[in-house]
């Protein structure tokens, strides 16, 4: 059980490190993303410095530049909530591979219990069978002297008969000398 605990706590553990570590690698909010990714997009890229400054044919200059950052913004956006899709998959497989390893540990958790009851009910069984010789043999020899003791009774019994048939005759003699 508290391998199970240990187990437990060292991958929570590491979820949370894991976690941490995530956390400071992304901006503190999506609204950083698109204030970075604006600033990256208009500085680093000289095709979009052109743009900005070469008004498009058919277009008003300040529609197109709102288009084009609201077009970044929702590239931006689509890119955020794409990666929040990803981690949170992530997260998910991460919970599914846990439970597995927590399903495997509890089956091994299982199969070692279930051995060591057997080994500790066959250790029970063995203990008991000396327990049942030694009251077995009391009890046979209790019967042994019981069976003596009837014995003895019996041949009693049959002194016994023979001292009444004696008496019994002794009497019936008695009484016919006292009637002559």
């Amino acid at each position: 059980m508290q391998l199970l605990t240990k187990q437990a706590t060292m991958s929570n553990k590491k979820f949370q490190l894991q976690e941490s570590e995530q956390e400071q690698d992304k901006p503190d909010s999506p609204f950083d993303i698109f204030t970075n990714l604006e600033r990256n997009d208009l500085s680093d890229n000289p095709s979009r410095k052109e743009t900005s400054n070469t008004p498009l044919p058919n277009s008003n200059t300040t529609g197109g530049e709102s288009d084009s950052k609201s077009s970044s913004y929702f590239i931006a956006l689509d890119s955020s909530i794409e990666n929040l899709q990803e981690r949170a998959q992530q997260i998910i497989d991460k919970m599914n591979e846990k439970r597995k390893e927590d399903q495997v540990l509890m089956n091994n958790f299982r199969e070692g219990l279930l051995m060591k009851v057997s080994s500790l009910a066959e250790k029970l069984e063995e203990s008991m069978f000396p327990v049942y010789d030694h009251h077995n043999k009391l009890i046979q020899d209790k019967i042994q002297e019981l069976y003596q003791i009837m014995e003895r009774i019996k041949q009693i019994e049959a002194e016994l008969r023979k001292v009444c048939h004696t008496v019994e005759m002794l009497y019936k003699d008695l009484c016919e000398q006292s009637e002559l």
